[in-house]
């Protein structure tokens, strides 16, 4: 029986970093993944793939909408569905065969099949030639992710009624697809297929989009997604669906209750995702579960058995592959003695539809229930000159700010590459910078940066020398 020093299970974006993170410092280390490649949900079914299409999509969405603007002309413009699709896959690929020369490169066990506790020192992995191997290790991290949750009178069936799973590998351009759910993957999604001539409806339980975020980059979503094409139908409260054959067809009532019906090609479950802890054997542990069977954990990611963590989407919070990244890194940190720490409030959300959403800190909703007096800067990407200069002049930046120290309390940003511009405002709330300060830098011209600038100076009491 081989014995590690740390093992981990699950080889998504938590627990690939935790292995590499345990290598590096000189742990033996074992990864067992289920599946046939690495990476989890993310690389194989969630992030990058959707990212791969949502790219392929707006190329051809700009071709038949935009380019003539630009002085680009075709004579002929048309998707090749089949291509989109196998990119994307290209792309996976990719990224899958980084992970095994990364395991190979950190001499990291990896070890092929479903692991399960014995006890809270022994996993047995069953492999898929029915084999099985028993391990020991003196630390293990938990890190199976999760798996896309659905409502009641709701079944996947993966055919007609199916989760994004199943919409990341169609063979054919749907006509028409309903959504289940404005949140993030609701949302991309509904960019995804919209842009190839699908007809989308988004139907949506709460009053807004995204509404996890500051309502006011949902409601200004909610408009542009409207004005592309997609039918957005809130406050709607679906109770069934069933599979046609070649249809599908769902049953919601909106808020006055008045039943409605809905038939399309499919029906796309987004409703967010719940822990994945099956077969994991936690009964032969001390391992607790919480009452929404996340994991519990302390501060320290250490589950009610001394000798194994947790991390990810298992455990809760926000579902996001950089939190796991994260907690990966401290976990094992924290194991290697290390005084490592995570602000939670400082981990950004990101939405990759376009324009992008990116926000980090208090939302307005919540500085104004905790009742906290604050400020706001406000600036749009229509008055930037880069952003005319590019034809991408929907959205603003909106900076919250204590109006005493004017500490950075939240940023909220719906435009063009938000997702990468929200990192300059994740580094001033982590070191406690002031709007003031973060103003007074340079920034280059012309750059979607400088909406930034503009509201970090009108957040912080002075004027925009842009308005």
């Amino acid at each position: 029986m081989e014995e590690f020093d740390i093992t981990i299970i699950g080889s998504g974006p938590g627990g690939y970093v935790a292995a590499i993170k345990s290598a590096q410092l000189g742990y033996k280390t074992a990864l067992v993944e289920k599946y046939s490649t690495l990476g989890g949900t993310c690389t194989n079914v969630g992030c990058i793939p959707t990212k791969a299409l949502l790219d392929s999509t707006h190329h051809y969405a700009d071709a038949v909408k935009s380019f003539q603007n630009h002085g680009i002309e075709f004579s002929d413009i048309r998707l090749n569905f089949e291509q989109v699709f196998k990119r994307k896959s290209d792309v996976v690929t990719k990224n899958t065969q980084g992970l095994d020369f990364l395991m190979r490169k950190n001499k990291i066990k990896v070890l092929q099949g479903s692991g399960s506790f014995l006890n809270s020192e022994s996993l047995k992995i069953s492999h898929a030639d029915q084999t099985e191997t028993v391990i020991k290790s003196k630390k293990f991290i938990i890190a199976t992710g999760s798996k896309p949750a659905t409502i009641p009178g709701v079944t996947i069936d993966k055919k007609r009624i199916i989760t994004s799973t199943e919409a990341l590998a169609m063979k054919e351009k749907p006509e028409s697809i309903v959504i289940i759910g404005g949140g993030v993957i609701g949302v991309e999604m509904a960019s995804i297929f919209n842009r190839i001539g699908t007809k989308v409806t988004i139907l949506e339980y709460a009053d807004n989009l995204i509404a996890n975020m500051d309502q006011e980059l949902g409601s200004t979503l909610a408009k542009i997604l409207t004005k592309e094409g997609v039918e957005i139908k809130r406050q709607e409260a679906v109770y069934k669906a069933e599979n046609h054959g070649d249809k599908a067809k769902v049953y919601f009532k909106n808020k006055q209750g008045l039943e409605q019906e809905l038939t399309a090609d499919y029906i796309l479950v987004a409703v967010g995702r719940k822990p994945y802890v099956i077969g994991l054997g936690l009964e032969n542990t001390n391992v607790e579960l919480n009452a929404n069977g996340t994991i519990k954990v302390d501060d320290l990611l250490q589950t009610t058995a001394s000798n194994i963590f947790a991390i990810g989407d298992v455990i809760g919070g926000a579902m996001l592959a950089h939190k796991a990244e994260e907690e990966a890194v401290f976990v094992v940190e924290r194991i290697h003695g290390q005084k490592s720490h995570i602000d939670y409030d400082h981990i950004p959300s990101v939405v990759y539809t376009w324009p992008e959403v990116a926000s980090i800190g208090a939302t307005e909703e919540e500085l104004k229930k905790r009742g906290l007096e604050y400020n706001v800067g406000k600036f749009p990407f229509a008055v930037n000159a880069r952003a005319r200069a590019g034809m991408e002049t929907d959205g603003f930046v909106k900076v919250l700010s204590d109006p005493k120290y004017g500490e950075l309390l939240g940023v909220h940003i719906i435009g063009a590459r938000a997702a990468d511009l929200i990192a300059q405002s994740v580094t001033g709330l982590e070191f406690e910078i002031t709007a003031k300060d973060m103003a007074s830098i340079c920034y280059a011209h012309p750059t979607y940066s400088e909406v930034l600038k503009e509201a970090y100076t009108i957040a912080s009491g002075e004027a925009s020398v842009n308005i």
